[in-house]
């Protein structure tokens, strides 16, 4: 990976057929799971604080880590289109060892996440990530399985909130640690600063503006 001047190729993430997707598919994963730990980390204090009482005769790390796996599972699928994407990408000769596109691809994927940022999806899945205490109380199941479930469900709602930022990584580089990181602190910034600020649309008109650019400049 690549932090500052630092840099690690790991060829085999280019690597074609099914061994290739599931090196990349594992990757993918990592990251997305690194990337969205400081987000899902409300809930799942939330969800342990909850759980306590609600499944009488479990252990808590043994439910909290039910949830968790749901929410893992629903990233485990998008990670899984990543990086089929990569390998279509690796392919067409269209991205390099840093897993980073050409400008102008680059420019179309910034101008549909800012788009995307503006959309009443992107809003209502927004509002969704806000609430866990809201949707504990509406969705809570107490079944055997249903922290795995109710994990899920986050999950769900969560890709559907970052979907569009998390594939910039194809832009910024995946192997880029500096920029993961500027993306992770900009999915916490929009989901925990008050809804009147309207952070997520602020960010969704400057990349529109940053992908227009990059595409200008070519």
């Amino acid at each position: 990976m690549r932090a500052g001047g630092v840099s690690l190729t790991l060829d085999h993430l280019h690597a074609s057929g099914a061994g290739g997707w599931l090196v990349a598919t594992a990757m993918w994963l990592a990251m997305m799971a690194a990337m969205m730990l400081p987000a899902v980390m409300p809930w799942l204090r939330m969800f342990a604080a909850m759980a306590t009482d609600a499944y009488p005769g479990r252990r808590r790390a043994a439910v909290v880590g039910q949830f968790a796996g749901g929410y893992l599972v629903a990233w485990l699928a998008y990670s899984a289109v990543a990086a089929a994407a990569q390998q279509r990408l690796h392919q067409a000769a269209l991205i390099d060892l840093d897993l980073r596109v050409s400008t102008a691809i680059g420019g179309v994927l910034l101008i549909v996440a800012g788009l995307f940022q503006l959309t009443p999806l992107k809003e209502a899945c927004l509002t969704h990530c806000r609430s866990p205490l809201s949707f504990f109380l509406a969705r809570w199941d107490g079944r055997a399985a249903g922290p795995f479930r109710m994990g899920l469900r986050h999950g769900i709602w969560c890709v559907g909130c970052c979907w569009a930022l998390m594939a910039l990584a194809f832009v910024l580089g995946a192997m880029n640690l500096l920029w993961m990181a500027a993306l992770t602190l900009l999915v916490v910034l929009e989901q925990r600063t008050p809804r009147r600020w309207r952070l997520g649309r602020a960010f969704g008109m400057a990349l529109c503006v940053w992908g227009a650019l990059r595409i200008v400049a070519l």
